[in-house]
């Protein structure tokens, strides 16, 4: 005779516990004192239990796969909380599908019905769209990684974006820099508004009035930003400092003051990204995590499908800036 199929359930009361927390022990959630940690697992060994997505998906009607959706996979950000949803999603069985916006709306709306479609069991997405209202009738859990979610109660896993550049130029000033651009992206997103709005906080409260020729924003896939960076350099007054707004800005801005021999300008980079530590000098950057970011937007879907009711929670990864040589370059 068959033994009956561990459950969720049986492992909390085993570990003398509620099943919310045996949920989170479950999904690596270090918000578990240890003692509560050890019990749970201790529980999960002697009673071999294993997540059942199969009959979570029976029971909610919708097929065992999450959708992730960004602006683009190849994006270094994107590419790294992709990678640590996808681990998550893989120690439970769930099966991950990924989709590029490209940073259109119209896209946008299109991959998400699509997604519905298929019965997604929840999404975790990066949107481009300034309202959120038309998903308050989705039937499945939702959370939102790097922008807030507008018009709509949702989880979010976010960083300070505003503090982050405040930060970032804040550094490049105490070396004594007066002349800081930057080169981000275009406003049409509140990560890229609240970068520009810390550039200028930093800027202003040191008596500095933000030049207009210091600032540029273009779609950093296009080509075209480079050609401003060089066109940046060729000023009468050229800047001794630049704050690269995400990621991909810098990689493009970065070659170009190669190329120029132009690495005696201090660069500070909202995204690290590989190998920015084997350049000469090593990149400054302030780190916003997008593994932790991926990972904590994973672990609160996974609590949704366990059942969690919880009111709609903001979480906030912290930020670092790790200092390598770049951002320490005097004027």
């Amino acid at each position: 005779m068959t033994p009956p199929k561990v459950r969720l359930r049986d492992v909390a009361q085993a570990a003398n516990t509620s099943t919310k927390t045996a949920s989170r022990v479950i999904n690596g959630d270090p918000r578990v004192s240890a003692e509560t940690r050890e019990r749970v697992q201790r529980a999960v060994a002697e009673l071999d239990y294993r997540p059942d997505p199969l009959a979570r998906s029976l029971r909610s009607g919708t097929d065992d796969t999450i959708g992730v959706v960004v602006d683009a996979v190849s994006d270094p950000f994107f590419a790294g909380a992709i990678g640590a949803i996808e681990r998550l999603a893989l120690e439970r069985g769930i099966t991950v599908i990924v989709a590029s916006t490209l940073r259109r709306p119209a896209r946008e709306r299109a991959v998400l019905e699509g997604l519905a479609q298929r019965r997604i069991a929840g999404l975790i997405v990066a949107s481009v769209t300034e309202d959120h209202k038309h998903l308050d009738s989705a039937r499945y859990p939702i959370v939102f990684i790097d922008r807030e979610p507008i018009g709509l109660d949702a989880d979010s896993v976010l960083v300070d974006d505003r503090a982050g550049a405040r930060m970032a130029v804040e550094h490049l000033l105490a070396r004594g820099h007066r002349r800081i651009a930057y080169v981000g992206d275009r406003l049409d997103i509140g990560t890229v508004r609240h970068r520009m709005d810390g550039y200028r906080d930093a800027l202003l409260a040191a008596g500095i009035e933000p030049r207009d020729d210091y600032v540029l924003r273009f779609d950093p896939q296009q080509e075209e930003t480079e050609h401003a960076v060089e066109a940046l350099l060729a000023l009468p007054q050229p800047p001794t400092a630049i704050f690269g707004g995400n990621t991909r800005s810098s990689l493009r801005t970065l070659p170009v003051l190669h190329r120029a021999g132009r690495t005696d300008i201090a660069f500070v980079s909202f995204g690290d990204f590989a190998m920015s530590d084997t350049l000469s000098p090593a990149v400054t950057v302030v780190d916003h995590s997008p593994e932790r970011i991926g990972h904590a937007a994973a672990q609160r879907l996974f609590e949704r499908l366990d059942g969690s009711q919880e009111a709609p929670q903001r979480l906030q990864v912290p930020l670092t800036l790790v200092e390598r040589g770049s951002g320490e370059l005097a004027p």
